[in-house]
């Protein structure tokens, strides 16, 4: 699939990010998918996942898509993890990161968490401290806009399709991409019979929204640069106001 690269006169520079690689088999191969044959362009990675050790085999046979740390301390099992306790979180943090850098001998081009446990009150604080050293942005911080509505349920166990539609998607291309840097996240994924998740279904829907070629052509339509956070330099972000879903 051809490349969109990075050109300065671009105004408007999206990246369309995947949570949860490495979290199961099929995870990734929808991933992987969705940036061979689609408009994704980076990742996050759960190094807790089951599949961590098939993803980054993946990954490098895909060099162009660029690959972050998705701190998780839940998982789709729903593990206990007091966030709380703070030291802990350090800890946490500290381990997945040194965990990242041992599978691919490098730093994340970016930092989020599951469900996005970091931006909480008492935590976003705190990550901030924790991934400054970094260099690379940490989502919310301000560095690159975020938008979040592209997910099936905005109501907790609540589905609605809509919201993960090539319609739906072209309208927050036309809406909630402005100059400056914005990432859309996204959660594409193959489930199986034995994936008992809130979140499964919904993710194969998000798979055939994010190859379906309209969506290429939007793109193209309104000069969206898609990119990714390792072509990210702070220099070149314009902080702006961040959209949650």
């Amino acid at each position: 699939m051809p490349r969109n690269y990075l050109d300065k006169t671009v105004e408007k520079r999206l990246i369309f990010n995947a949570d949860d690689f490495g979290l199961t088999s099929g995870v990734n191969r929808g991933i992987v998918e969705c940036h061979t044959r689609g408009v994704l362009t980076s990742t996050s990675m759960m190094v807790m996942g089951h599949a961590v050790e098939e993803a980054v085999s993946m990954s490098r046979d895909h060099p162009a898509l660029g690959i972050g740390l998705h701190w998780d301390v839940w998982g789709e099992d729903e593990r206990e993890f007091d966030t709380k306790n703070l030291p802990a979180v350090r800890d946490e943090f500290r381990r997945q990161l040194e965990e990242f850098e041992r599978l691919f001998g490098r730093l994340p081009t970016h930092i989020d968490s599951h469900r996005h446990a970091h931006r909480a009150e008492h935590l976003m604080p705190v990550f901030r401290e924790l991934v400054a050293p970094l260099g690379v942005p940490l989502r919310g911080d301000g560095q690159v806009r975020f938008v979040g509505e592209f997910y099936a349920q905005w109501e907790w166990k609540v589905t609605n399709l809509e919201y993960v539609s090539v319609s739906f998607l072209e309208r927050l291309l036309r809406e909630e991409v402005p100059r400056g840097w914005t990432e859309v996240s996204c959660h594409p994924g193959y489930v199986t019979a034995e994936d008992c998740w809130v979140y499964g279904n919904e993710r194969e829907a998000e798979i055939r929204t994010l190859t379906d070629p309209a969506i290429r052509r939007c793109v193209e339509q309104l000069d969206i640069q898609l990119t990714s956070y390792a072509d990210f330099r702070p220099e070149n972000g314009i902080a702006v106001s961040n959209v949650d879903a």
